[in-house]
């Protein structure tokens, strides 16, 4: 039994009159995860992940790989470390050292050679197929990706987890043998974004975006809709074309898709994925190539797609929680169900231990339940404060096994995602958490159709 008086959970409590200086904790998200025990801050920039948000990172990562493996996508390690020759060969890291501050993180060896600490793993990965290069276009496509860890060297890092210094990421990167194949993948993996974030739950737009140092000629961003976002996204009101601001300049007055309106809507973002075309770019400069049918070698065709794991987290976190209680999308919270039990010295508490193991255990054979069941056992506290808890850590359902179990055999349900409060039989209990569970992922996973690669690279 999964019992929350076992747990590792250390909770930021501050004093109801303490001055919390502003700068300290700049978001929402990043102030509930402190308050409750889900992170931990270790230096500027870089935290702990306790437990329990462990437990939702791994549902991330384990989603991620569902979807990817559907695409065929296969999992792989990179080094974290990456040598700066591959990243003058790419002409990255002379775009790094432009007169701007650079967000690469570099250590020097006892040798002398400089490696980067890579946010991202282009040359890296470039070098691998470039090593075994040239291979048969019949091995293609390949598409390769990894979760791990990224650094980013911050001048202000911010917002917790959603501007941070090292944080998880998972990295997609795809070869194939001409553009025309290339631009398939992107439509492919895109559309596979589209079902990941629709399963996940909550709201995000899709919206053209700007390559950057990344280079290529397509990209798209994902957003939740959040006035926390760096990003402003634009949206044509006539054909519904949605784009980064940054991509604003390089637009005619009028919608370039359908030479609509001036009114632009706008609204701010937090980023959370980014894909992008890079066809040759990086391939030609390392030397990846493969055999066409013509017997004559070519350079591989490539795109990359990134997800922040990390970020996704604390962005759910901030843009469906209020100011004292979080709310989870069901398919990240780290337990689904708590059960409340009894106060330690009650009339209730010896009659209802019997009702608490039956309910656990039964919960374990509905859907979408089966390890997703936390028991409050702290009894040394009234059912009150408890309630009062696990409303502020944000377990979508909530069942109080009380007074009213011992008399009437009645439960009390609380329904965080619909802010509904239910007194139920024991039979009733369980269809209902299950209907409700079953409900929510069935509503999660409506499919979110992609814009056309045409008007992306109209834009």
């Amino acid at each position: 039994m999964q019992r929350i008086s076992k747990l590792f959970q250390p909770a930021l409590i501050i004093p109801k009159n303490a001055t919390v200086k502003s700068h300290d904790i700049t978001s929402k998200s990043q102030r509930l995860m402190l308050e409750q025990g889900l992170i931990r801050q270790a230096g500027n920039g870089t935290f702990y992940l306790l437990p329990l948000l462990q437990r939702s990172l791994q549902k991330a990562i384990n989603l991620i790989d569902e979807h990817m493996v559907k695409i065929g996508a296969q999992k792989l390690t990179l080094p974290l470390l990456t040598s700066a020759e591959l990243w003058k060969k790419s002409g990255r890291l002379d775009s790094s050292e432009s007169g701007t501050p650079t967000e690469l993180l570099q250590t020097t060896d006892r040798h002398g050679k400089v490696q980067i600490l890579g946010p991202t793993h282009e040359e890296s990965i470039t070098s691998l197929l470039a090593a075994i290069a040239p291979v048969t276009y019949r091995q293609f496509p390949l598409r390769l990706y990894q979760i791990s860890t990224k650094f980013r060297d911050e001048m202000k890092p911010r917002f917790g987890l959603m501007r941070a210094k090292e944080f998880l990421m998972k990295d997609l990167y795809t070869f194939d043998i001409d553009r025309g194949r290339c631009h398939e993948t992107y439509e492919e993996v895109n559309e596979a974004y589209g079902r990941l974030f629709s399963e996940i739950g909550v709201p995000f737009v899709k919206v053209a975006g700007d390559s950057g140092t990344m280079g290529g000629p397509v990209s798209h961003e994902y957003h939740f809709p959040s006035e926390l976002g760096e990003d402003q996204l634009v949206q044509c009101p006539r054909c519904g074309i949605h784009s980064n601001a940054e991509l604003f300049p390089k637009l005619a007055q009028r919608c370039k898709n359908c030479n609509g309106s001036e009114n632009f809507e706008r609204q701010a973002g937090i980023e959370v994925a980014h894909a992008f075309i890079l066809e040759d770019r990086y391939t030609k400069a390392l030397g990846a190539t493969c055999l066409q049918p013509n017997g004559k070698p070519a350079s591989l065709q490539m795109g990359c797609y990134g997800i922040g794991v990390t970020r996704i987290i604390a962005a759910a976190i901030e843009v469906l929680s209020n100011d004292k209680e979080i709310r989870w999308p069901s398919a990240l919270a780290p337990y689904r169900v708590c059960i409340i039990t009894p106060k330690a010295g009650s009339k209730e508490e010896s009659q209802a231990s019997s009702w608490v193991v039956k309910l656990y255990n039964d919960l374990q054979t509905v859907k979408h339940c089966e390890g997703e069941v936390i028991v409050d056992d702290r009894t040394q506290l009234t059912i009150g404060k408890r309630l009062l808890d696990a409303r502020k850590m944000g377990y979508p359902i909530i069942v109080v096994v009380g007074s009213k179990v011992i008399h009437e055999e009645i439960f009390e349900v609380h329904n965080l995602t619909t802010d509904e409060e239910l007194n139920l039989s024991y039979t009733d209990t369980l269809s209902t958490i299950g209907a409700t569970l079953s409900t929510t992922a069935n509503q999660n996973q409506t499919v979110i159709r992609s814009p056309s690669n045409k008007v992306a690279q109209e834009l």
